[in-house]
């Protein structure tokens, strides 16, 4: 049988050899200022016969110690509640949180509950990784599907056993950050040196002093000393460091992904000279299955007898040469030029690789 061809993006998203500004904020990131993963295990009620089943014992158990905080004893077997669902809640507490702050959750199903549209999350504490609790959430439960039918005359529209609880938490205790005092460390998203290197220019000109308050440490770590003169107000200082611009650098890379026939390029990847000769093999199987129907007087079966033909075509080899200095965007119009197909793209990418052609990291995803 023919491959389908697959489709294929291509950006060219910076022109060869420039950079662009950007500021500190959205390249790095403060030590210290950071978020933190809350977790907590509830149930969700009021459903309408869609939750968790006999068999998810725990449920019962979970609805039998909320009972008993009440003043009310029930035993967990002669409990058999299908509008209660065991779930997990997990929400992100945002760096310097005060309580009293609400908080978004995300609500998913532990149980077998088929639906969780129309439940109320019961109180339910959330947790850091210390063990702490940072946070109680409650509240209805919002799932954007919904799932309608049984057994086999069903429909389900999204995911209706994950849901979320819109500012459902609040937090009860601060988050723990450290605030920046006396030093800040600028910690890069993506290290670089060369990136590095310019934010400590950056700082050091805008914060002109008789000894440069920044320095970096290494290609992913930027220690600034805030001035005298801010000391007394930091805040303002790491607000006014936040905007400096800086000309961020990228390494060339080319981000191939072969299930979907997507290839990434950016304009600054480099060619070096090449000649590429690429041709393509198809090779076509057809089963056509034919009725070998016997003579009147014979005393033979009729039987299903599978006739194949098998076809193959080459095409000639399509020729592309590359001079010094060529660029990914001259590559990709010359082979588009060609007809190139996506698979013929990545795989000439590849062996641009393989061969040392191509002046850039490859990543397959």
């Amino acid at each position: 049988m023919k491959t389908s061809l697959l489709t294929i993006a291509i950006a060219c998203l910076l022109p060869a050899g420039s950079l662009y500004a950007a500021r500190l904020k959205d390249i790095v990131d403060i030590e210290g200022v950071r978020e933190n993963q809350l977790l907590g295990y509830g149930i969700v009620v009021g459903l309408a016969r869609t939750g968790d089943s006999q068999q998810t014992v725990f449920t019962n158990q979970s609805l039998t110690n909320i009972l008993e905080r009440m003043g009310l004893s029930v035993s967990p077997t002669a409990i058999k509640v299908k509008n209660t669902a065991a779930v997990i809640v997990t929400a992100t507490l945002p760096a310097f949180a005060q309580p009293g702050v609400h908080l978004d959750t995300t609500v998913a199903s532990t149980g077998d509950a088929s639906n969780l549209q129309g439940g109320i999350l019961v109180l339910t504490s959330l947790r850091g990784a210390d063990g702490q609790v940072y946070a109680v959430a409650q509240g209805p439960v919002v799932t954007g599907g919904f799932s309608a039918g049984r057994g086999g005359a069903s429909q389900s529209v999204n995911h209706p056993t994950v849901g979320r609880a819109p500012n459902g938490a609040t937090v009860e205790r601060a988050a723990p950050s450290i605030a920046p005092k006396t030093l800040v460390r600028l910690q890069l998203r993506q290290s670089d040196f060369t990136t590095s290197e310019r934010i400590v220019e950056a700082v050091n000109r805008k914060f002109a002093a008789a000894s440069p308050p920044a320095r970096a440490e290494n290609s992913g770590l930027i220690a600034v000393n805030i001035p005298p003169e801010f000391l007394s107000r930091p805040m303002e200082f790491i607000a006014e460091l936040e905007n400096i611009a800086v000309e961020a650098d990228r390494p060339a890379r080319v981000v191939i992904n072969e299930r979907t026939g997507t290839v990434v390029l950016g304009k600054e990847v480099r060619v070096a000279p090449v000649a590429i000769l690429h041709g393509n093999l198809t090779v076509e199987v057809q089963t056509v299955e034919t009725v070998s129907q016997p003579n009147p007087l014979a005393q033979g079966t009729t039987a299903v007898v599978p006739q194949t033909a098998v076809a193959a075509k080459e095409e000639k080899a399509r020729t592309v040469v590359l001079k010094q200095g060529a660029t990914i965007e001259e590559l990709v119009r010359a082979l588009a030029a060609i007809g190139s197909t996506p698979r013929d793209i990545i795989a000439i990418l590849q062996s641009l690789r393989s061969a040392g052609a191509l002046e850039a990291e490859v990543e397959v995803i």
